[in-house]
């Protein structure tokens, strides 16, 4: 059998503008075997086809208004003073969910934490608190005295003073902002009871810690729009998390309800070309900007919906070290032979072997989701399916 030289290959994947409505399985489907045949080559076993959380949501119409969120967080806080604690700094990602919050309630004392937010976006620089004797484990700052020590400090990327532009976001709903910088939770109790914790990944320690300080009333954003508010979309398991902005008055909401969609395009594409590939919705890769700091997770997870063949974590040899330690006396064609016997008789868990030493402990579908994310990119691409042949190949594979 001649050797296969190539091993993964991700491809992004051309398809029409999904609109709310559209037959994500037959579309799907129909866009991967088109490409094949249009580039020449075949589907395999094993095959990852993954889709973008953005035209699942799309398709289901899972979208919700600055009213809606307004409602429900009026409803759910009783509409008084209520804090809103370490949100991320993003246009995308929160400010049309903090327009939401705030036209549901009269007062919004805003925490924000500092040097910079949960996924790394810098509020300031840190080597200037450091310069200002500040510790930003226990300081809390008023908006007046973080002003006065370090300005009004723009995001190094976009340009944008978050700070202020937070509070015209509030104000212009027609709410009072009050806005402080701490990073311990119970800080915003000296200011009300009320609160809306914004973080993502440590959301449920910092919920925990309010109602031990003390809180009434302790809501995350996966406790808002977890059911239609007069008609709207809504996402039970993660509320707010997860959205991105649609327009200026509306947020598309994490696609909710999708496993069905994952496993019948598996079905879809084993009927048709007797291939069995596993399939996923992703979001945000799992990976983080060396320059700018930002972690590029600001989903709840990488991967909400997948067939069972990407649970789990890698079982891999680490080829450099069997080359520099097992087979060190070996080179050319001896070597290639003595670690292609080593991996046909690897056992089924490496855990805690040396010789898996340095091999990537993480689940299947945040690697593979973060070579997705990477390959679809967020902009105008047009490829929201992305194919990942080889993933699960090793060096014995031809």
């Amino acid at each position: 059998m001649e050797e296969r030289r190539v091993g993964t290959v991700s491809r992004g994947i051309r398809c029409p503008i999904i609109r709310e409505g559209d037959d994500l399985v037959r579309i799907v489907t129909d866009s991967v075997l088109a490409a094949a045949e249009s580039d020449g080559f075949s589907l395999r076993d094993r095959d990852v086809i993954a889709i973008t959380e953005s035209i699942v949501a799309r398709a289901q119409g899972n979208y919700c208004t600055v009213d809606d969120i307004a409602a429900d967080v009026k409803a759910k806080t009783g509409g008084g003073t209520v804090g809103v604690i370490f949100p991320i700094l993003s246009r995308n990602r929160f400010a049309i969910c903090l327009r939401g919050i705030a036209s549901g309630v009269k007062k919004v004392v805003l925490m924000l934490n500092y040097p910079s937010d949960e996924v790394g976006n810098a509020l300031v620089d840190i080597d200037k608190v450091d310069e200002a004797d500040v510790n930003p484990y226990s300081d809390v700052l008023t908006r007046e005295r973080f002003k006065e020590l370090f300005g009004a400090p723009r995001h190094p990327f976009t340009g944008m003073d978050y700070v202020a532009y937070y509070e015209e976001l509030i104000k212009g709903c027609g709410a009072e902002a009050e806005i402080i910088f701490a990073n311990q939770p119970k800080a915003v109790l000296a200011y009300t009871d009320t609160v809306i914790n914004c973080d993502i990944h440590t959301r449920k320690r910092t919920k925990r810690l309010l109602k031990a300080a003390g809180a009434k009333t302790v809501l995350s954003l996966d406790d808002i729009l977890t059911a239609s508010v007069n008609g709207s979309g809504f996402n039970a398991d993660f509320g707010l998390l997860g959205s991105n902005k649609a327009t200026e008055d509306k947020v598309k909401l994490f696609p909710r309800e999708s496993q069905p969609l994952v496993e019948n395009i598996q079905s879809e594409v084993l009927k048709l070309t007797g291939k069995h590939v596993e399939v996923m919705v992703y979001g945000d890769g799992a990976f983080k900007d060396p320059q700018g700091k930002i972690w590029e997770l600001a989903d709840p997870v990488v991967s909400p919906f997948h067939t069972a063949g990407l649970i789990g974590t890698p079982n891999e040899l680490k080829l450099k070290y069997l080359a520099d330690n097992d087979f060190k006396e070996l080179s050319g064609e001896a070597l290639k032979q003595a670690i292609s016997a080593s991996i046909r008789k690897k056992d089924g868990d490496l855990k805690g072997q040396m010789a898996s030493e340095g091999t990537t402990p993480r689940q299947l579908t945040d690697l593979i989701g973060s070579l997705c994310d990477l390959t679809s990119g967020s902009g105008d691409k047009g490829t929201p399916v992305v194919l990942v042949q080889g993933y699960f190949d090793n060096y014995t594979n031809n």
